[in-house]
């Protein structure tokens, strides 16, 4: 059973940084898509960044595009967050899809972490 586990997440003022992690097996870093989600209260859960760990570069939506940034090292992957805006509060998730073909839909990933919450004040 493959699982995935977040770090990293906590409260910030408008205009700060945190560094999410997502651990998994060695079975993920090898042509998995890795997405990061999110979810608002009240909202549906919304892809933000992609990351294919057999080579290219990072997607990202417009919303987070310019200040986060995924990247990686060993088996961990991370999503650096920078300018946080109170918009950005949610519950953050790491997924990975077994495919070499990249989505931004939730039914499509096939292993799921836990979430970390990120809450930012104004």
């Amino acid at each position: 059973q493959v699982q995935l586990v977040e770090s990293g997440g906590g409260s910030v003022q408008t205009g700060g940084s945190l560094r999410l992690s997502c651990g998994g097996s060695e079975y993920i870093h090898h042509n998995h898509w890795i997405s990061w989600f999110r979810q608002a209260p009240g909202k549906e859960r919304e892809w933000i960044a992609a990351f294919y760990t057999g080579g290219g570069d990072p997607y990202y939506s417009d919303s987070v595009k310019g200040r986060f940034t995924f990247s990686h090292a060993s088996y961990t992957l991370y999503l650096q967050m920078s300018s946080l805006k109170p918009e950005d509060t949610a519950m953050y998730y790491c997924a990975a899809r077994n495919s070499p073909v990249f989505s931004q839909w939730e039914k499509e990933y096939d292993y799921w972490g836990q979430g970390t919450q990120v809450s930012v004040s104004s």
